[in-house]
């Protein structure tokens, strides 16, 4: 995926309210700026003594350790036209690097971390010395947290480690004991951090979210893993989850935001429900490609799956799935009446974005890969600039407080201790701020779509536990409300759920050649063909500008090649759009829930053992 980027208008009051040094945090263009002082003639003796120091030091600790890019991830959920990644595709596609530090095994930021921690006592203020010390331990944890969830059992290391330490060269750690440590690490980040608003800088609350976040993923992993080890089991990390997203959510700090469309769209981090950020600024360079990937003819062409768009619920909170005839009904009809975030998320019917070449209306088939358009976190059209490449620059949320509320509610659900006045002050205040009817524990029901072999949780169905309807509804709320934040894919890997990484990658569903309204106006917007050219009457109807597309199928030496400017239907000259269906894809349950270790480092490092399944012809 692409990094995004964009442009602010006249964005004086952050001009003065902030310096420059917290302008730039979580900017890759801004490394060098962060890092003012180059190492080469940083002395550590001479250093690290006054707040400025350990502030400058650390910045670079946000640019490098919080993750920048919205539609940062291909999923179930969501993919591109001309290529999927290849943790989508499986099989083949993923094999070992070679390259030592490479594929996620680098230890640069760590080391850094460390080398503050082990020089923190040269500061001359005790209260700023702790307090930068619970900053260091927050993103030491959250170093690990993203090791634990690529690689699984990773080596703990809690100081600057020279070039000859013999423990450079150490086997893995097991997962408990990286995890028991990190847990010491947020506890003490929780009890150092300052607990004012900060909403570009890390607070406790921040601290009790990651804490949260981990907990959450590390109970819920061991629980479908079955993994067992000495130490926690995976109940207490659940319960350490529910408490840490509970002390948020009552904490008074933070409030939900009126709005989710503007919450996401607008240049500015929400105050209210953002508890981290990361910054973007366009005048220093720090902006994404949110807006041009969706806008862009050459941006990716990104869309939702028909998966996720059924998993919406009806506006008055019954099932779409439940419906007659439901798979196959028109865009139109299909997205009529649904949960709002619906067209929040993805362009409607009814949707208009106006700039100063043209107004659109709808989805534009030609720009996404399934007819399920984008629309979060693409900026207003106001701010026209944003639609070029890397010129995005709304704020990037890191932790919410929308997502305490759905963290809570799934802790609890797991251990099965959810009650409705749980779910009415979590779930159900999300609910209240689109207008949805509040979920009602009392009679739920297994929606079958969510465990269906085509489209559902299929190891949650196999295990069929007493609170599935539970579990399901709680995992629709997240993967809706948090969509596109960059949690899907640790979210299967998490809940053992590989088998939807080959679950069907369609999109809109055509009966066949013909016209379509995609607006809802009763007037044709596209027109599909099935023949080597549109036939002469049905331009001369619609017009030269009217939207033609080709339904293609394409083989050149036995291979299937997609053509760029057409359509690919399921069936042949009919079914969903489906521009993958011809690529296979697979999901090994034995390996590909874990990264594998580079073979470089295994070279350097014998005693790194590899993980299951992953053959890099070493015999160590």
């Amino acid at each position: 995926m692409k990094k995004y980027i964009l442009m602010r208008e006249d964005r004086s009051m952050k001009k003065y309210i902030f310096p420059i040094i917290a302008i730039v945090l979580g900017c890759s263009s801004c490394d060098s700026f962060l890092e003012k002082t180059p190492k080469d003639r940083l002395v550590p003796e001479t250093y690290f003594k006054t707040e400025n120091d350990l502030k400058m030091f650390s910045n670079s600790f946000y640019d490098n350790l919080l993750d920048k890019t919205p539609y940062d991830e291909q999923s179930d959920v969501m993919f591109e036209k001309g290529t999927i990644s290849d943790e989508l595709l499986g099989g083949t596609a993923r094999d070992v690097p070679q390259a030592a530090a490479s594929g996620g095994w680098s230890w640069g930021q760590l080391r850094k971390i460390n080398t503050m921690l082990g020089h923190m006592d040269q500061c001359t203020d005790a209260e700023v010395a702790k307090q930068y010390t619970g900053l260091a331990k927050f993103f030491r944890t959250q170093f690990y947290f993203r090791k634990v969830m690529r690689f699984g059992d990773v080596p703990w290391y809690d100081k600057e480690l020279g070039s000859r330490d013999s423990s450079l060269y150490k086997a893995r750690d097991s997962r408990e004991l990286v995890m028991s440590n990190m847990l010491n690490d947020i506890d003490d980040a929780i009890e150092s951090l300052p607990s004012g608003k900060s909403v570009y800088r890390v607070n406790k609350w921040a601290a009790l979210m990651l804490k949260a976040q981990f907990c959450l993923y590390e109970g819920t992993f061991r629980k479908y893993h079955n993994v067992t080890l000495p130490g926690h089991s995976a109940e207490d990390y659940l319960k350490l989850a529910y408490q840490a997203a509970e002390q948020v959510m009552n904490s008074g700090v933070y409030s939900l935001a009126s709005d989710y469309h503007e919450l996401f769209r607008e240049p500015d981090a929400d105050q209210n429900e953002y508890i981290l950020a990361i910054r973007m600024e366009q005048s220093i360079g720090c902006t994404h490609s949110a807006t041009s990937y969706v806008a862009m003819n050459t941006g990716g062409n990104p869309g939702f799956s028909k998966k996720f768009i059924d998993s919406f619920l009806m506006k008055d909170g019954t099932r779409y799935t439940d419906k007659p005839d439901w798979e196959t009904k028109l865009f139109v009809e299909e997205v009529a009446d649904r949960d709002p975030r619906l067209g929040m998320i993805i362009r409607l019917p009814q949707s208009i974005r106006v700039n100063s070449k043209k107004t659109v209306y709808g989805p534009e088939l030609t720009m996404t890969s399934t007819g399920f358009q984008l629309e979060k976190f693409v900026m207003d059209p106001q701010y026209e600039t944003a639609e070029r490449a890397n010129m995005s620059f709304n704020d990037i949320p890191v932790y919410r407080l929308g997502e305490a509320y759905l963290m809570f509610a799934e802790a609890k659900a797991e251990l099965n201790i959810l009650t409705q006045e749980d779910v009415d002050n979590s779930i159900n205040k999300l609910r209240d701020r689109v207008g949805m009817p509040h979920l009602v524990l009392a009679g739920l029901t297994v929606d079958p779509f969510l465990t269906s072999e085509t489209y559902g949780y299929q190891n949650l169905a196999k295990l069929n536990p007493s609170n599935l309807a539970q579990i399901l509804e709680v995992r629709r709320e997240r993967t809706i409300e948090m969509a596109l934040e960059g949690r899907r894919w640790n979210d299967i890997v998490r809940w053992k759920e590989g088998a939807t990484w080959t679950e069907p990658l369609y999109g809109m569903y055509f009966p066949g050649p013909g016209a379509y309204d995609l607006t809802g106006d009763g007037n044709a917007d596209v027109y599909l063909y099935a023949t080597s050219k549109v036939d002469n009457a049905v331009k001369k109807q619609y017009g030269d500008n009217f939207t033609y597309l080709q339904i293609q199928e394409i083989e050149i030496d036995g291979k299937y090649v997609p053509y760029s400017d057409g359509i690919i239907l399921s069936e042949g000259t009919k079914g969903f759009v489906a521009m993958h269906y011809k690529k296979a894809r697979a999901f090994d349950e034995s390996r590909d829930y874990l990264y594998p270790i580079p073979s470089g480092d295994r070279q350097l490092n014998p005693n790194l053992a590899q993980n299951n399944g992953w053959a890099d012809g070493l015999d160590f």
